[in-house]
């Protein structure tokens, strides 16, 4: 028989993590675009962990955009000054001090962060696939720390997960008195617990998922070929 699940963070009753979160309120709305194989089949998903802490978020799953109603009708919402989280060099950089983006920006609207939730290889299609989220302004970071993440390896250095994302957003949106950031360590205690207990169980050998190797430091880790490609890969909007 099948473990019985909890339906709002899609985790085990036994493992569940909604007893321990406190929600944070925010001023920026954040809306999670979540790829269809993050949300059915990743169990590890930052993403959705996240959604639970910020009452002002939302989860929308697709491969594109361009034709999700709910997501346009809040593209054209005059209420909302809309944004997305994606580097590159028309991006602005929240971390300078300088930021283009400002209170007089918003001229009384809500920012609302759009981030798109999967692998950066899925994320790039999500992108070229949606022309409404090609147009929007972008946003980035520079993060004060490199990836937190031990179970899994980011493709380049400065990747992070969407946690740590969305935590290093919200570091530079109060630096920048666009918002406030309450609890700035409940995200980052619930994504270690969360990789504590994957760890855990993949220590154990009277499980399947059983490894037979720890996990390596992040920052010892080699990067490959492959992941070498993917840094050099230019902007997936760009037009020759």
């Amino acid at each position: 028989m099948s473990r019985e699940m909890c339906y709002r963070c899609f985790w085990p009753k036994a493992q569940c993590w909604c007893p321990s979160i406190q929600p944070m309120d925010t001023r920026t709305r954040f809306v999670f675009l979540m790829h269809p194989k993050e949300f059915k089949t990743e169990k590890a998903n930052t993403g959705r962990l996240t959604h639970l802490c910020l009452p002002n978020s939302k989860i929308y799953m697709g491969a594109e955009f361009d034709s999700h109603e709910e997501v346009r009708e809040l593209l054209r919402d005059p209420r909302y000054y809309p944004v997305l989280v994606y580097p590159g060099p028309a991006a602005v950089n929240l971390s300078q001090p300088q930021t283009a983006l400002s209170t007089e920006t918003l001229g009384g609207r809500t920012l609302l962060v759009l981030l798109l939730d999967a692998t950066w290889a899925g994320a790039r299609k999500m992108l070229r696939l949606s022309t409404s989220l090609q147009r929007l302004p972008r946003v980035m970071f520079t993060p004060t720390t490199p990836s937190r993440y031990v179970i899994k390896q980011q493709p380049q250095e400065g990747c992070l997960s969407t946690l740590e994302t969305v935590h290093e957003l919200l570091l530079a949106l109060e630096r920048a008195g666009l918002d406030t950031y309450s609890k700035p360590d409940q995200l980052l205690t619930l994504f270690q617990r969360m990789q504590d207990f994957q760890i855990r169980c993949a220590n154990d050998p009277s499980l399947p998922s059983y490894r037979k190797k720890p996990y390596g430091d992040p920052k010892t880790r080699t990067v490959s070929k492959r992941r070498v490609y993917i840094k050099q890969e230019r902007d997936p909007t760009a037009r020759p």
